[in-house]
């Protein structure tokens, strides 16, 4: 019995353990930031993108372009659920295409631009001057102006 009770426990601790690195936790807050990111390219693409794209071809509004496949004639999208009918919403999934290429669009740049500021930081370092040096005989790494080396007293 006693070792159920230990199996439990270091269940539960190897789980906190997983929960509390670092990498679960970025996730999560990579998840939560996605998600509310995701409601502002809905608002942009809902809110402003379809308006223009709709002034631009002629007023339709893409929200209310279905096919209903019983045949019936509605009006509105919601008038056809209201009365139960079976409909393709090929206007909503034209929104939802719109959507997806705005957020993949959104997040290549903000990988290019991350990318950039990388490789910055990255030429920065690798252009900093060299400050030590090997030595010859004995391999240690010493100031580079020294003329002798401190570990093995060579002439440099």
């Amino acid at each position: 019995m006693k070792k159920a009770a230990d199996k439990g426990k270091s269940l539960a601790g190897e789980f906190r353990e997983f929960i509390m690195r670092g990498n679960v936790m970025d996730m999560a807050v990579g998840v939560i930031i996605g998600g509310a990111f995701q409601k502002i390219i809905s608002s942009l693409v809902d809110d402003i993108i379809m308006p223009v794209i709709s002034l631009l071809i002629g007023g339709v509004d893409f929200n209310n372009k279905f096919v209903v496949l019983d045949g019936g004639d509605y009006a509105t999208l919601e008038a056809a659920k209201e009365a139960g009918a079976a409909t393709l919403n090929y206007g909503t999934f034209i929104t939802v295409v719109i959507n997806f290429v705005l957020m993949a669009l959104v997040i290549f740049l903000l990988i290019k631009f991350m990318n950039n500021v990388s490789n910055k930081f990255a030429k920065e370092e690798a252009e900093a001057p060299a400050t030590t040096k090997i030595c010859p005989k004995c391999k240690s790494e010493i100031n580079i102006e020294a003329t002798k080396c401190p570990c093995c007293t060579s002439d440099l």
